[in-house]
């Protein structure tokens, strides 16, 4: 039997998801200025959902499925791994050197609803 998934959409980006199932998304911004910056343990909705299959039916939204949420919990906040971007020219005294660690939410899956 197939287990049931979902596919969403998160700062710019598709992914099939399952209950249970830990990902690591682009950093998210606050719903509304007044509720601050999530937290580890903060509960997240994701209500861009563009497929869910429970295993017999498969349903397809244009693009989004109305009313369908898939819900999840902060497990960790942290950025990645240091990218290095190093520009030099031969010859001319031009070196740059600078680094990106680009910051990171994992997410646990806990309801598709």
């Amino acid at each position: 039997m197939q287990k049931e998934f979902a596919i969403i959409e998160t700062g710019g980006k598709q992914y099939m998801v399952s209950q249970g199932d830990t990902l690591k998304i682009e950093k998210l911004a606050p719903a509304s200025p007044e509720q601050g910056a999530y937290a580890i343990g903060d509960a997240v909705t994701f209500d861009k959902v563009l497929v869910v299959d429970n295993g017999k039916d498969t349903t397809l939204g244009t693009p989004y499925i109305a009313g369908a949420k898939v819900s999840a919990e902060i497990q960790k906040i942290d950025r990645a791994k240091k990218v290095v971007v190093i520009k030099y020219k031969a010859k001319s005294n031009y070196f740059k050197k600078r680094g990106h660690r680009q910051p990171f939410f994992e997410v646990k899956i806990t309801k598709i609803a």
